[in-house]
């Protein structure tokens, strides 16, 4: 009789199947977090490619007179800057490495070739420019534009240069590399300079008390704690 009442119980149905289906309801919940998650940062690392290149494009002297020209203090700001807009959580120069690269025509040249002026860089992460170096362009091979190959940009005469900004970022999982393994998510952005520039150089605002330039040769970040 007992056994019998025992085969028609159900009350303990909904429990077991509750039991039986919460591993796979975790997992997908998780799945679905940490895509998210990759999805956002993504969209973050994007977004600061292209303000860097933007600030970038605007960044030197305010004068009516005469070209503006840029200072080292001006790159540190921008990307001091950047540091600050993206916050301590994405910790962009941490785990990644922004490249800003001033491309422009070759002097003297009517033919359309482009070099890459200077390069400037931060982060700790070990990582080339995808797309040349600080000088290519001058010798051989010459080079025409920047860019990948489907989305190319170009200076297009002696006044113009072109900002374009690479970051690659070590993307790091929220839970485990179960759902979404670690990568590097790479990003570009570039712009016209926004107003005549002074293509010299890149200047010192005080020559006897020089700022450090940001150059390629060092993987260093900010020694500073950002909200």
């Amino acid at each position: 009789m007992r056994l019998i009442r025992l085969g028609a119980a159900t009350a303990g149905v909904a429990m077991v199947e509750f039991a039986l289906a919460l591993p796979f309801l975790l997992a997908v919940s998780l799945y679905g977090i940490e895509t998210i998650n990759l999805v956002v940062t993504t969209m973050r690392i994007n977004q600061a490619a292209t303000h860097i290149a933007d600030n970038a494009s605007r960044i030197g002297d305010i004068s009516r007179l005469e070209n503006r020209q840029i200072y080292e203090s001006d790159i540190s700001d921008l990307l001091l800057g950047a540091a600050h807009q993206t916050g301590a959580g994405l910790d962009l120069f941490g785990r990644g490495r922004v490249i800003i690269s001033s491309l422009e025509t070759v002097p003297g040249t009517e033919d359309g070739r482009n070099y890459i002026h200077w390069q400037r860089c931060k982060g700790r992460k070990v990582h080339a420019s995808t797309y040349g170096n600080e000088g290519d362009g001058l010798g051989s091979p010459a080079i025409y534009s920047m860019g990948p190959a489907d989305a190319p940009v170009s200076a297009y005469d002696h006044r113009d240069a072109v900002m374009f900004v690479e970051i690659a970022y070590d993307y790091r999982p929220l839970f485990s590399d179960m759902f979404v393994s670690d990568r590097t998510i790479r990003a570009h952005a570039a712009f016209n300079v926004r107003a005549d520039r002074d293509l010299t150089q890149i200047y010192q605002r005080d020559e006897t008390q020089p700022d450090t330039p940001e150059t390629c040769d060092k993987h260093d970040s900010f020694d500073i704690v950002v909200a």
